[in-house]
């Protein structure tokens, strides 16, 4: 663990470079390594964590506003224990970095905790939509009405990360037809067919956009 000031210091887009640079000495990191910035929300302590990550070179690990924040030069993707949120940054600067961390961090889900920002693309656009407009949103809207039916929202979480009747099936342990007859049903509230790949693309938008509400 670190100071909380100094990590905060190092990843402030309101710090001047000398201020950042000398507040990354001070954590330890040589100014010739680049330094990785992850968002991290979990019960799990964020040392633990920060050591899976990288277990053989300087890392570091503070709670900045309500969010936990990982500096490190190296990272192995695939240590990140069960049940840890993180987004990663992918800019050269750690001010960007945490920037991107953190937006990267919203769109994680149960099914894809590990979110860099890199992988995010034109959906990074999404947050930084006013939340009002999205709230107002018929097709959102419609997603926060599922809320009531949980079943249902599985079902359409399920179909949007498949894109296929046949695996959203083999995912929620149901046959294809009762998949298919929810999705029917799903689909009168929101106006068309969710089957089709124009609906497909629409429910999976309102869905991303929801999820950004909630944080």
């Amino acid at each position: 663990m670190a100071d909380p000031a100094l990590v905060e210091l190092a990843v402030s887009c309101d710090s001047d470079e000398a201020a950042r640079a000398r507040a990354l000495r001070l954590l330890g990191f040589a100014p010739e390594l680049p330094v990785r910035v992850v968002a991290v929300r979990s019960e799990l302590p964020l040392d633990r964590i920060g050591a899976r990550l990288c277990p053989a070179r300087p890392v570091k690990a503070a709670p900045v506003a309500g969010v936990g924040v990982i500096l490190a030069t190296t990272m192995d993707r695939a240590a990140f224990p069960d049940g840890v949120r993180a987004g990663i940054g992918a800019a050269e600067s750690p001010g960007l970095s945490w920037q991107q961390a953190r937006t990267a961090l919203r769109f994680s889900t149960a099914r894809r905790p590990v979110v860099p920002y890199t992988e995010l693309g034109a959906l990074a656009l999404l947050a930084e939509v006013p939340a009002d407009a999205v709230r107002g949103n018929a097709e959102v809207a419609a997603i926060a009405r599922l809320a009531d039916a949980p079943e249902d929202l599985r079902t359409l979480e399920a179909y949007c990360a498949t894109g296929s009747l046949r695996r959203a099936a083999e995912l929620l342990h149901l046959r294809h037809s009762s998949v298919a007859r929810r999705l029917e049903l799903i689909g009168k509230a929101f106006g068309f067919e969710i089957t089709e790949p124009a609906g497909l693309s629409h429910v999976s938008l309102a869905l991303t956009a929801s999820r950004l509400l909630d944080g």
